[in-house]
């Protein structure tokens, strides 16, 4: 972690990395009450600066944040998130093949992203019984 956070970045990441499944601000905000912390803006401007350092991630489909798994990730032109719906379980990916057949499609469309998400739903191999 950074020695560069305010204190309420530090305790947000900190709530996020413990964290097993995503959590919403207002979920970060219950859990950093004891701490301090009264405020949702506080934990938006703590996750909008952890989201801009590359620390954090939000996850559009649940309106809610997870601690990037890969400390390099941001530097990816395409991060992939899979998403368990049984046990809320975040897989963090990036694939060169994916990113190859989305920049194929964006340079022959004009089009020019800014960010590539994917978020894939379902179940993992533990909640799905197996491979």
């Amino acid at each position: 972690m950074s020695a560069d956070l305010t204190r309420n970045q530090a305790l947000v990441m900190k709530t996020l990395s413990g964290a097993e499944a995503p959590l919403s601000a207002y979920t970060i905000l219950d859990r950093l009450r004891g701490d301090g912390l009264r405020a949702p803006l506080q934990v938006y401007r703590a996750l909008e600066k952890l989201t801009e350092l590359g620390l954090v991630h939000r996850l559009e489909s649940l309106n809610a944040f997870v601690a990037c798994a890969h400390p390099n990730c941001h530097e990816q032109e395409l991060i992939a998130f899979a998403i368990c719906e049984a046990c809320g379980k975040v897989e963090e990916f990036s694939d060169d093949v994916v990113k190859d057949r989305l920049d194929g499609w964006t340079r022959s469309h004009g089009f020019r992203p800014a960010k590539t998400t994917i978020e894939i739903r379902g179940n993992c191999s533990g909640c799905a019984g197996g491979k």
